[in-house]
């Protein structure tokens, strides 16, 4: 394994949930697909997801037709030191971050999504780190304990690990939280689940949301 070939968000309801991907972000199913569950779960589920755009236009666009389409803003977009960008939850729970590096815009406002970045919350850095690079994960940034980024591959979700409580200051919602972390992760040569209880399963076990 070295990556993540989609990540599959479990929801109450997949209809209503692919409705809003489609009209909010314009997803590429391939991607972030959907499945229902009623798994349960409270609070801070653990993890982000983040679109990473080119310009402080682009992160605009996508957060008003999140927040047209029903997310809740947990963090508007804002400058800051690294950049330009703000926090929804969409209605099925998942926190997104959405965000950019350039301080400003250079060509025409798009919903362009260059990355997506998965984020997990973890509580131990340094031993997430050493079992992601166990299962074949290349480490591509690492901040001691604080923050790892593994490099992925083109059309692939980036995976990185954060404190959980950081990445729920973040995020900008409490910490707390249990159950299910409500979303699977896919690209492994078998299925396991990592120290924190996510779950990865191989990338045929996943049925796609219709």
């Amino acid at each position: 394994m070295n990556s993540i070939d989609f990540v599959t968000l479990e929801v109450a309801d997949t209809a209503a949930a692919a409705r809003f991907y489609s009209t909010a972000f314009g997803l590429d199913p391939s991607q972030v697909r959907l499945r229902a569950s009623e798994a349960p779960t409270t609070g801070f589920r653990g993890f982000t997801l983040s679109l990473v755009v080119s310009q402080p236009g682009n992160v605009d666009a996508l957060f008003g037709a999140a927040r047209e389409a029903g997310a809740t803003v947990l963090k508007p977009a804002s400058k800051s030191l690294w950049g330009y960008g703000g926090v929804v939850q969409a209605p099925d729970g998942t926190i997104w971050q959405i965000a950019t590096s350039a301080k400003k815009d250079t060509g025409p406002v798009t919903r362009a999504i260059d990355e997506i970045v998965l984020l997990l919350g973890v509580e131990n850095v340094k031993a997430s780190k050493q079992f992601y690079d166990e299962q074949g994960l290349t480490v591509g940034k690492s901040f001691g304990g604080k923050y790892v980024e593994f490099a992925t591959g083109p059309g692939t979700v980036k995976l990185s690990l954060y404190k959980r409580r950081a990445l729920a200051k973040v995020a900008g919602v409490p910490a707390d939280g249990g159950g299910s972390h409500r979303i699977v992760l896919s690209g492994a040569t078998s299925p396991f689940s990592d120290p924190d209880g996510f779950v990865w399963e191989t990338t045929a076990a996943v049925p796609q949301a219709g």
